[in-house]
């Protein structure tokens, strides 16, 4: 890489990195956006990936993480050795791609990002070893959501084919899944996947703890709120010993007269 890559998307500028570097990439205190970028592309490259030493703020990295969507994927690239997380103090760096042989500053111009590239053997061996230490020192980024292909392959054992299905559809549909109003969380997605296969409570909610999503008790309270607003509707179950469970099912007539990839927007519809 001898030459600027300016006027570029960063999705252009993390693809060309990647595929020119030959061991690893260290990210220097990537914005919000870069961090996704780089999660994004690195989960959607074929072939090999060089390893991904993350090295971000940890606010900002907890921020972007809250994202169902970014967090299960960097969990798939985390289980495959390919992505690691560490964090460090906001010091108002420049945001840096650092290799072996090459230094890229990131450079915001609205629309648009540059990447700045050095190849001067002097500093960029001084520069990959300085952040190369900082790394070594750096605390390591713990993610507590599950890898999306483990998400997706027990929901498909333990619910259904088909719920998974629905599950991967609607994911599809969203650009964020954070619950705060610009998206549906994971546990909402989950409960009416659930009701719209009509799954107990019990075995989603068990599902959902197991694999790491949520616990239980947040799967039941979701279920209640859900259900208070008209989404979803339940009915009881007999069992042969103690109480009965729960029947999932949609109690909105736009829910189940919607595709899958109409189920999202729908409901957001509804919830607000």
């Amino acid at each position: 890489m001898t030459s600027n890559l300016l006027d570029r998307q960063l999705d252009d500028i993390l693809t060309t990195v990647l595929a020119d570097a030959d061991d690893e990439v260290v990210v220097v205190n990537p914005a919000a956006d870069t961090i996704e970028d780089v999660i994004r592309v690195a989960t959607g490259v074929g072939g090999d990936v060089p390893e991904i030493r993350m090295l971000a703020d940890e606010r900002t990295l907890k921020g972007v993480m809250d994202d169902f969507i970014v967090a299960s994927n960097a969990a798939d690239l985390l289980d495959e050795g390919i992505l690691s997380l560490r964090t460090m103090d906001d010091g108002g760096e420049n945001s840096l791609l650092v290799t072996d042989d090459t230094v890229i500053a990131l450079v915001d111009a609205g629309s648009r990002v540059g990447g700045l590239t050095t190849e001067d053997e002097e500093f960029v061996d001084a520069a990959y070893d300085t952040y190369r230490t900082q790394w070594e020192e750096a605390d390591e980024y713990h993610l507590r959501t599950p890898p999306i292909t483990r998400v997706r392959e027990s929901l498909s054992e333990d619910i259904s084919p088909q719920a998974e299905e629905d599950f991967s559809r609607i994911l599809d549909t969203l650009e964020t899944a954070r619950g705060d109003g610009d998206g549906l969380d994971e546990v909402t997605i989950s409960l009416l996947v659930a009701a719209k296969n009509e799954a107990l409570l019990y075995d989603i909610s068990k599902w959902g703890e197991d694999v790491g999503i949520a616990s239980k008790a947040t799967f039941s309270r979701t279920k209640t709120k859900l259900e208070d607003m008209g989404l979803i509707d339940t009915e009881k179950v007999p069992i042969d010993v103690g109480r009965p469970r729960l029947r999932l099912k949609l109690g909105d007539d736009r829910l189940r007269d919607a595709d899958n990839d109409q189920v999202a927007s729908v409901a957001q519809s509804i919830l607000h």
